[in-house]
């Protein structure tokens, strides 16, 4: 049991790990404030819920899939995607690799939110990478373009545009905090 639990929080932590990080470096350079630090951005020892239609292992590929409607949870973060593949070690203890597809929308527990036609977790590489119409954004700021990959241990993002289109980003100076009243609490919904 305490296996199998700790397996499951292992295979989506990966696909979690893009929801602090997906919006993270790639928004901070274009909506937020500093990175996040310490435990804040370990989410791995929060609960995780998994939602999904359905749930398939393949124990000599070491791999997880889940489809149709995959819901997961963890921290306050969510991340929606029609299918997500999760790449295990040999033992299956912890996750090499996750890969979600299919209209992917990843909200932060800071209310960031990141879509995607395809979301890609590297873990050995701390890596994440948006592709196709990757869009990330937080209130009225955004920043856009074919391609967004975020290293998540270097706090560092790079936007390719695609061949028809450029890389888009819309800034907007931040106002005193006072006037957008006080900070959302921890376990507060997203204002939208």
């Amino acid at each position: 049991m305490r296996r199998r639990r700790a397996l499951l929080a292992g295979l989506v932590a990966a696909a979690l790990a893009l929801l602090p990080a997906a919006a993270g470096p790639a928004a901070q350079t274009a909506v937020a404030p500093g990175p996040v630090k310490g435990k804040d951005r370990d989410d791995r020892s929060q609960p995780l819920t998994v939602d999904a239609d359905r749930m398939e292992r393949y124990g000599k590929e070491s791999l997880v899939v889940f489809t149709g409607n995959v819901v997961a949870r963890q921290n306050n973060s969510v991340q929606y995607a029609d299918r997500m593949e999760v790449y295990l070690d040999e033992k299956g203890d912890r996750v090499l690799r996750a890969i979600s597809t299919g209209a992917v929308r990843i909200i932060t527990r800071d209310c960031r939110t990141g879509t995607a036609r395809r979301a890609e977790y590297d873990d050995l590489e701390q890596r994440v990478v948006l592709i196709g119409n990757a869009r990330v954004w937080q209130d009225d700021n955004v920043v856009s373009g074919d391609t967004i990959t975020i290293y998540l241990s270097e706090d560092r993002s790079i936007v390719q545009g695609a061949r028809q289109e450029r890389v888009k980003a819309v800034f907007y100076p931040r106002e005193d905090a006072k006037k957008d009243g006080p900070p959302r609490k921890a376990g507060e919904p997203c204002k939208n």
